[in-house]
């Protein structure tokens, strides 16, 4: 027997194919919708990203290889002058005293936030009356515009009329008012300790809110077993809150090395260069000498630190979650 196609079957397959191929294609464009609603959710944070962040970043490489200078901006000609801004740069003294100046800085100020803010992030842990307020009253440097802040301590820390040498001199801890400011042996010591001032209630908000993601019934379960306080904190504590102490570290060594508007408004660099840190050398080089392209060179050493310091912070992050799992 011979089938043979009628007008009719050949209509009903047609209709069946273009459904099925409807059908297809509207899956198709759904997904794409789909692909479109989130495009459209992520392209403010692309454009953000690509004109504050990118963008500038790659201006300042450029620059860096180029001669920019106060010529440059009367002739609208930048040469070509290869590594000469890092080479001028990498060997200039006061270049190398700024490093030493700005690990010195970002050391100390590190170590001290994370110890005290860790600290209060113990204190603040336990339930106790009054313990809001006192939280709010730490928080209050944090709070506070940065331009307020060392304006603040610049008249604390003033030899004749600030507060802590009066102070040092009623407790008989000194004779003579401390030169904070004006000493270059003790310069570094102000801007230190205003940047621990400033930082420390990150630091505890932070930690604070590791230790409080911690299950409470860890530390039950050691203290029936015969665990005292400190027991506790180095056996259970301390393990628990390393993956949110590498964060913190690293967003506070980030902070710290570009912290730029503190050290300014106190000394400006000075007295002889002794808080001459890393960002204010680039400003010097780029707006006050008017060696744009050597400001560069250094902004783009920065960021060579910091981005294998950010590389190295996310290799140390994805071992801890390997170890988790």
């Amino acid at each position: 027997m011979i089938f043979t196609s009628s007008p009719k079957r050949d209509a009903a397959e047609l209709a069946m194919r273009k459904a099925a191929s409807d059908r297809m294609a509207g899956k198709q464009w759904w997904r794409i919708r789909q692909r479109l609603v989130i495009y459209s959710f992520v392209l403010p944070a692309i454009l953000f990203l690509a004109t504050f962040a990118i963008y500038p970043i790659l201006t300042t490489a450029i620059m860096s290889f180029e001669q920019v200078d106060l010529s440059s901006f009367i002739s609208g000609i930048t040469p070509f002058v290869g590594l000469q801004n890092y080479r001028q740069v990498l060997s200039d003294m006061v270049f190398q005293r700024g490093v030493s100046t700005s690990l010195i800085f970002t050391v100390a100020s590190v170590t001290f936030q994370f110890l005290i803010g860790f600290l209060l992030a113990l204190l603040f842990n336990q339930r106790f009356p009054l313990s809001r307020i006192l939280r709010g009253l730490v928080m209050m440097g944090w709070v506070l515009p940065i331009v307020v802040n060392a304006t603040i301590f610049k008249w604390m820390l003033q030899q004749d009329a600030g507060i802590i040498n009066y102070a040092l001199e009623a407790l008989h801890l000194r004779a003579s008012p401390v030169p904070w400011l004006t000493d270059p042996r003790v310069a570094l010591l102000s801007p230190i300790i205003a940047n621990i001032w400033l930082g420390m209630p990150f630091y505890m908000a932070m930690l604070l809110a590791g230790l409080q993601s911690i299950p409470p019934n860890l530390y039950d379960a050691a203290q029936v077993d015969g665990a005292n306080a400190f027991q506790r904190v180095r056996y259970i504590t301390i393990p628990l809150m390393r993956s949110p102490s590498l964060i913190v570290l690293m967003l506070g060594i980030i902070y710290t090395l570009n912290v730029f508007d503190l050290i300014y408004i106190l000394t400006n660099g000075g007295p002889a260069d002794a808080t001459n840190v890393l960002p204010i050398y680039a400003y010097q080089q780029a707006f006050a000498y008017f060696n744009i392209g050597g400001g560069a060179a250094v902004t783009m050493l920065m960021f060579g630190f910091l981005l294998v310091l950010s590389i190295g912070y996310l290799f140390l992050i994805r071992r801890e979650g390997r170890k988790v799992s």
